[in-house]
C-alpha cells in the first residue's frame, strides 16, 4: 500500500459508503489529487439501509464529484450477518467462534476494492481511496494493512496494473480522523453522512457504530455536524 502522493494531474477513485470515513477520505483525495481529477463509486451490495446510498449521491454532489453505484447483491445472498439480513439484530457483543461482531460482512472490502480497480482500469484511474483503518474499529480483518497490501499486490499482478490503494486513516484513532475531517473542511460534509447501523437518523446512539463515532467526537472536543441537523 503505496504512501507516496500523486501528482496533480492523476486521477482517483473513493470507495463512497455515504459514512464518515469515506467522506473524510474524500476530502482527502480532493486535498491531494483536486476536485477536477477525484471521482466516487458505492455500491448498492443489499444493505438493510438504502440511505447510505441516498448519503453518498448528496455527499458526492456536495463536493462536486461524480458517483457512481454499481449494483452487487450477492453479499445478501450469502446472508449470515446483520449489514444485509435485517432479520438479524445489531449485536454489540463478539462473537464466541469467530471473534468478530455479526456486522461483519466476510470479503466485503475486498469485493469492494476489485471491482472500484476494475471500474478504475477501464477508466486510466491509477488511484484507489479507501476509509477502511485498523485503529479503533470492529475487528474487521480485511480492514488491516495487511489484507490492504496484499491485496494491492494482486490487483497489480491480476490486472498488469500500476494501481494504488491509498488508506489515508489506516493508523488514525477516530479522534485523529476527527481532526483530519476539520482539517480538510469535511466537517460541512459529515452532516450529510450516515453511520448508524440500525439505519436511524438521527443517530440511535446505541450501536457499536453510534459509540464510535461519538467517541472521536468527544475526545476531539467538536459536536457532530450530523447531530446539529435533528
Amino acid at each position: 500500500m503505496a504512501k507516496d502522493l500523486a501528482a496533480n494531474d492523476e486521477m482517483a477513485l473513493v470507495v463512497l459508503s455515504g459514512g464518515q470515513d469515506s467522506t473524510t477520505c474524500l476530502y482527502w483525495a480532493i486535498d491531494r489529487f483536486g476536485t477536477a481529477n477525484v471521482s466516487t463509486i458505492s455500491f448498492d451490495y443489499g444493505q438493510r439501509h438504502i440511505i447510505e446510498l441516498e448519503c453518498a449521491a448528496r455527499i458526492a454532489e456536495h463536493a462536486s464529484v461524480s458517483n457512481a453505484c454499481l449494483p452487487i447483491n450477492t453479499f445478501a445472498a450469502l446472508g449470515g450477518d446483520a449489514l444485509t439480513d435485517s432479520d438479524i439484530a445489531v449485536d454489540n457483543s463478539i462473537s464466541a467462534e469467530s471473534g468478530l461482531p455479526n456486522t461483519f460482512v466476510p470479503g466485503r472490502n475486498l469485493v469492494f476494492l476489485t471491482f472500484a480497480a476494475a471500474y478504475a482500469y477501464q477508466r486510466g484511474i491509477d488511484h484507489l481511496v479507501t476509509g477502511v483503518a485498523q485503529t479503533d474499529y470492529s475487528g474487521y480483518p480485511d480492514c488491516r494493512e495487511d489484507t490492504i497490501r496484499s491485496l494491492q499486490q494482486t490487483l497489480r499482478a491480476g490486472m498488469e496494473s500500476t494501481v494504488v490503494i491509498h488508506a489515508p486513516l489506516m493508523h488514525l484513532s477516530k479522534k485523529e480522523t476527527v481532526e483530519l475531517a476539520l482539517q480538510l473542511g469535511a466537517l460541512p460534509a459529515l452532516a450529510l453522512t450516515h453511520t448508524c447501523y440500525n439505519g436511524a437518523r438521527p443517530p440511535c446512539g446505541e450501536c457499536p457504530a453510534c459509540e464510535l463515532r461519538a467517541k472521536g467526537f468527544a475526545e476531539a472536543g467538536l459536536e457532530d455536524p450530523l447531530l446539529q441537523t435533528k
